[in-house]
């Protein structure tokens, strides 16, 4: 079981921009913010997640990756499409509209973002409709 993921963004404004609306559609908030002071590299951390619990985290203290996915949860196939709508209202850039990708199973239905970063962003229902 996941329990959290993170990784490094070039900019924390614009990326807590995007995330923070990209994310609202599939009840993700921002939860926690660790500045400079309190992290490791001296950068800051925010932790995005549900029910209290962060288990998305972004920060500016490391190099940006390439090459980096994650894919959240969506409950139906409605949340997959507003996320996708929400994500690329805040800036982000299509990698593969909300639909069936039955190459993974017959009711994996995802859609593909990339982040002002490049960062490949997915929501994804694995529920019949």
């Amino acid at each position: 079981m996941l329990d959290h993921v993170g990784f490094a963004v070039s900019d924390i404004k614009r990326a807590r921009a995007f995330y923070e609306k990209a994310l609202a559609p599939l009840g993700i908030t921002l939860i926690m913010e660790v500045g400079p002071d309190l992290t490791e590299a001296g950068g800051t951390a925010l932790g995005f997640g549900s029910e209290g619990k962060p288990f998305f985290w972004i920060g500016d203290n490391e190099r940006v990756g390439e090459g980096t996915h994650v894919a959240f949860t969506a409950k139906t196939r409605a949340e997959v499409h507003a996320f996708y709508d929400a994500a690329l209202a805040a800036g982000g850039a299509d990698n593969g509209a909300p639909g069936l990708r039955p190459h993974y199973h017959p009711d994996y239905y995802g859609g593909f973002v990339k982040d002002p970063d490049g960062v490949n962003v997915e929501a994804v229902c694995h529920s019949p409709e």
